[in-house]
């Protein structure tokens, strides 16, 4: 009975991975249309990037990070790729 309720979690568990997985990569295509749209239009930047910018600016990269990150609710690594991103858009 055991080995039977086990299993049945870890199917479960796959499952529920595999949901999540598909979801994260439909959630980057439309975060890619999202931004390639965007930048072909009127709509304006958010006022947080200037914001993360001038901590870019002054060596404050970890600030930068932990204030997208309390702002939009991003992980550690979502975020750390955001500011990533904004320092090579200056380059």
């Amino acid at each position: 009975m055991e080995y039977v309720l086990i299993l049945l979690l870890s199917l479960i568990i796959v499952n529920l991975s595999t949901k999540v997985s598909k979801l994260e990569g439909r959630m980057k295509k439309m975060q890619y249309t999202i931004n390639h749209v965007a930048k072909h239009s009127e709509i304006p930047e958010n006022p947080i990037n200037d914001e993360l910018r001038k901590l870019i600016k002054e060596g404050k990269d970890i600030k930068a990070i932990k204030k997208v990150r309390e702002e939009w609710g991003l992980s550690l690594l979502e975020g750390k790729e955001y500011i990533d991103n904004l320092k090579s858009e200056k380059q």
